[in-house]
C-alpha cells in the first residue's frame, strides 16, 4: 500500500508543479487554490508512503515522478521543446525509480 501512497503523492506533485507554471506566479486564484492542494496532498500521502519506505527512495521516487511528469506536461501544454537529449535524461530518471522500486528492502 505505501507504493501506492508514493505513487500518489508523485502524480500530487505533478499537478502543483504544473499548477505553479499555470497560476503564472498566483495570479489566477482558482489554478492557486488547487495548486496549493496538490501541494498539501502531495506531501500528506508522501509522509503515509515514508511510514514503510526508506527515506532515501521514497524522497527520490517522489522528486522523480515530478521531474519526468514536469518535463512530460512542460512538452504537452506549454510547448517546451522535445530534444533527444532530454528523452535520455528521462529514460536515466524513470530507470532509476524502477531499480529503487525494485531494490528496496
Amino acid at each position: 500500500m505505501e507504493w501506492l501512497y508514493l505513487f500518489i503523492a508523485g502524480f500530487f506533485e505533478i499537478s502543483w508543479a504544473v499548477g505553479l507554471k499555470a497560476s503564472d506566479g498566483f495570479s489566477h486564484f482558482w489554478i492557486s487554490v488547487f495548486t496549493v492542494i496538490g501541494m498539501v496532498a502531495s506531501y500528506y500521502f508522501l509522509a503515509l508512503a515514508m511510514k514503510n519506505i526508506p527515506l532515501g527512495t521514497a524522497y527520490t521516487v517522489w522528486t522523480g515522478i515530478g521531474a519526468v511528469g514536469a518535463v512530460v506536461f512542460g512538452i504537452i501544454l506549454f510547448k517546451e521543446p522535445l530534444t533527444a537529449m532530454r528523452l535520455l535524461c528521462i529514460t536515466m530518471i524513470v530507470s532509476g525509480i524502477i531499480g529503487l522500486k525494485f531494490l528496496s528492502v
